[in-house]
């Protein structure tokens, strides 16, 4: 018997931070993330990646890292080719000059509703999903207890904390359990035409991949400074607490960030303060050029707020 071809695709998870809302940018009207595949053209994956995106969405990318190789077991297109997918994560700021047919900027909790736990914890989770989870673990007797346990441990029950870097094995559990309509689809290109109480579905597997960037920008937020790559080049202390809450999910200690932000050396005051605001004008700050330069910060954690579950 002889294998079905194989196909490499370049995907790219595009990340904003706009009026403190982790944003992604889109295709296909917010149902597919920028891909495209790898041709004889291209010069190597980024630079495969980076020709996609610009393509398509006329947005130029600036810092890009490799995200992960998805090549599971029945990922086909409906020709009937093999596809690997290779994914990136890049980090830059909203351009809203470009109008493009189908592409467009989300916010990412649009897909992960359960994610965003600034205001505290979603509705939706002691609604809806710990519920349904609860049904599905105990639908199967011989692994009821292991269900379980994975499910307390992702969504932080019985003794254990929200953990917001597992956004993936959230995902990937509601997706075993049927709960989501990627789950539900009979073929990989079939689309349910609802956006669902359980955020909106992407084509083939870019949800996933989508959960794989979050999880991965959640947990390098802790250790390397890549917010800039999100901020402006001047920006109040205040707006950058904003963006880092943003894309982590969480409420963080005002006194706490601020002391982080002295003790790592990150920022530099520019000698200026906001004016035409209200209230009382802030200082602007701006990251220092070894920050730029992407020096490494050991040991940063971020002082998330406790929040009653």
């Amino acid at each position: 018997m002889i294998d079905s071809a194989l196909s490499a695709e370049l995907v790219a998870v595009l990340v904003a931070v706009t009026q403190g809302q982790p944003r992604v940018l889109t295709t296909q009207c917010a149902r597919a993330l920028p891909a495209g595949p790898l041709q004889h053209s291209h010069q190597s994956l980024q630079n495969g990646v980076r020709q996609w995106v610009e393509e398509q969405t006329h947005h130029e990318l600036g810092y890009v890292e490799q995200l992960y190789t998805f090549a599971d077991k029945g990922r086909f297109y409906a020709s009937g080719e093999r596809v690997i997918s290779v994914s990136y994560l890049a980090l830059t700021i909203e351009d809203t000059t470009q109008e493009v047919d189908e592409v467009g900027w989300q916010d990412w909790y649009r897909y992960f509703p359960w994610e965003d736990w600034r205001l505290g914890m979603p509705a939706l989770l002691s609604q809806q999903l710990i519920p349904a989870l609860t049904v599905w673990a105990q639908s199967d007797r011989a692994l009821e207890n292991e269900r379980w346990q994975r499910v307390a441990y992702a969504f932080g029950l019985e003794g254990s904390s929200w953990n917001e870097d597992m956004v993936l094995q959230r995902y990937e559990l509601l997706f075993e359990a049927g709960l989501v309509d990627e789950a539900k689809r009979l073929t990989q290109s079939s689309v349910d035409s609802n956006e669902s109480v359980l955020g909106l579905s992407m084509r083939y597997d870019h949800r996933r991949i989508l959960a794989t960037g979050m999880a991965r920008l959640r947990a390098k937020i802790k250790y390397r400074p890549v917010m800039f790559e999100l901020m402006p080049d001047e920006f109040t202390l205040l707006q950058l607490q904003q963006t880092v809450e943003a894309i982590a999910g969480r409420v963080l200690h005002k006194q706490n960030f601020r002391r982080l932000i002295e003790q790592q050396n990150v920022v530099e005051e520019t000698g200026v303060l906001t004016a035409g605001a209200a209230g009382r004008p802030a200082k602007l700050f701006r990251f220092k050029g070894d920050v730029v330069l992407e020096r490494a910060i050991a040991g940063t954690k971020l002082p998330l707020a406790r929040q009653a579950r």
